[in-house]
Parts: C-alpha cells; structure tokens; sequence
C-alpha cells in the first residue's frame, strides 16, 4: 500500500516558509509516500460601507490581499514540486480558498483523505498552529510538525513518549510507519509523578522488541522543567529524529483544551513531532 501524505500550506496573513517543502518531501521520501500539497488561499470578506469605499479604498485593500495570499501558496506549491521532482517523490497539488475562520477546519476536512499530514511550523504563525491544532484533534489522523528551523535529515532513531495512555498508544500505532523503518526506538516515559510509567515503557520496549525492532526504555525526570521541553531536550541530546507523543486535549464550541505536554509542544517546538489524538 502505498502511503498519502497530505501537506496543507498556510498563506494568510502569513504564508509557510519555504523549508516546509524541502521538509515535508523529505518525510515523504523516507516513507516511500506520494505527497499533495493544498493551499489555503484566504479569501476575505467584503466591508460595505461608505466610509469603507472612499476613505480607505477596503475593497482594494481586500483584494491586494487576496492576491498576496494566492502568490504566496504559488511559490509553496512550485518549491514542493521542484524538491520533490529532485528527491523522486511523486507529488500533486491544488489550492482552495475560505475565510479565514475556516482555514484549519478546510485543513482538517481535507486531512481526513489522508494516510498523515505533513505541517510546516513557525513560531509565531498563528495560522500555522490553528491549522495544526485541527487537523490534530478533528481530522482522525496522525500529524507530524515541521519548524522551519530543522533540516529533516535520516530518521533510523524514533523517540516515543510513553505513560501507557490510550492517546499513547493510538500515536505508537500511528507511528509504525516511521517506527518499521526505524533502526532505533527509545521508549521515553517521565517517572516523576508516575512512577508506573518506567514499568509501562519497558512493556512497549519489550514489545517492540518482539516485532523486531531494537528498543529500548528511558526513564526521565523533569527536575523542575516543564515535560514538553524534558521529552523533546532528551530525544534530541540521545540522536532521534523524531518524537512520537499522543496529542492530549479536546474541543469544544471549536475552543481547544490542551493537555500540558501537547501545549507545551506547541509553545517551543524543537523538532519534528508526531502528534495523534
């Protein structure tokens, strides 16, 4: 079966930036998958007043602004066909516009086709996070973020984080893609309020180690540190490319409620992440 990879493109107010290309082909790559690129072109409401026509010209406004939104997802659709047509990943592409109160929620719907989304990551594109945070918890599928300040490079180490938790174990399911092609797992699991959790890591190490994969559990403790920032230092400081967490939270009236470690994550991304809820 070959694997779909979905990868949505923010242009409103601000677009990806171009590492999202080079990244999300790069993912792609390593899990034998096709690519499509979709770009979430704004389209804005018109402001029908007078005062809104002769003083402060809103339609032109409005309409420079579309304009900069459809040439922003233009330039990300052409550098993922450039980069996937070097890297030998099939790839395709479309844009569709909404407002954009209905950005993450087209993201999502579409996400939902998908074997995975792929999502670029700026610190400070808010798009980028709602965009995130709905094709998180409502598309169904697993999530990997990308920061723009990361060059994916080989993923043979996977790091899971792991408290024996449903979201838990739906996102190591969700990982087995990268998990199978992976030479390394660590299995993380922060013991300091959970003492049960080094047991639960050695379980899903051992059976990990059952399907063939060299796994091994890693016990950690936040020594005052928040335990977003104590799962991605360790993963990192031990050589993985990757970190595999279930995506704590829920929504409600389209308000996100976030679990601590997914908000953390969210705050001060360091890599890339894979996040199922």
């Amino acid at each position: 079966m070959k694997l779909q990879a979905l990868l949505p493109l923010v242009t409103y107010p601000q677009r990806n930036s171009d590492a999202v290309a080079k990244n999300a082909v790069a993912v792609a790559r390593l899990l034998d998958a096709d690519i499509h690129a979709l770009a979430l072109d704004a389209t804005i409401p018109q402001v029908s007043n007078a005062l809104s026509r002769f003083l402060l010209d809103v339609p032109g406004m409005i309409r420079e602004t579309e304009e900069e939104s459809r040439k922003g997802g233009e330039h990300l659709l052409t550098l993922v066909a450039e980069s996937a047509s070097e890297a030998g990943v099939k790839a395709t592409s479309n844009a569709l516009t909404a407002t954009p109160g209905l950005l993450a929620e087209t993201a999502a719907t579409h996400a939902r086709y998908f074997n995975i989304g792929l999502l670029g990551w700026e610190a400070g594109n808010q798009t980028s996070r709602s965009v995130a945070e709905a094709v998180i918890f409502a598309s169904g599928r697993p999530a990997v973020l990308l920061p723009e300040d990361v060059t994916v490079g080989a993923l043979d180490h996977i790091a899971v984080a792991w408290d024996g938790s449903r979201v838990a174990a739906r996102a190591a399911a969700d990982a087995q893609p990268f998990l199978v092609r992976a030479k390394r797992v660590s299995v993380l699991a922060v013991v300091d309020d959970k003492p049960a959790s080094r047991d639960a890591a050695e379980r899903l190490a051992m059976g990990l180690s059952r399907q063939g994969l060299d796994a091994s559990a890693v016990p950690l403790r936040c020594e005052g540190r928040l335990i977003a920032e104590t799962l991605q230092k360790s993963a990192i400081d031990r050589g993985a490319g990757l970190l595999v967490m279930g995506g704590y939270g829920h929504s409600r009236l389209r308000d996100f409620v976030l679990g601590g470690a997914t908000q953390g994550v969210l705050d001060d991304l360091r890599m890339p992440v894979l996040l199922s809820h």
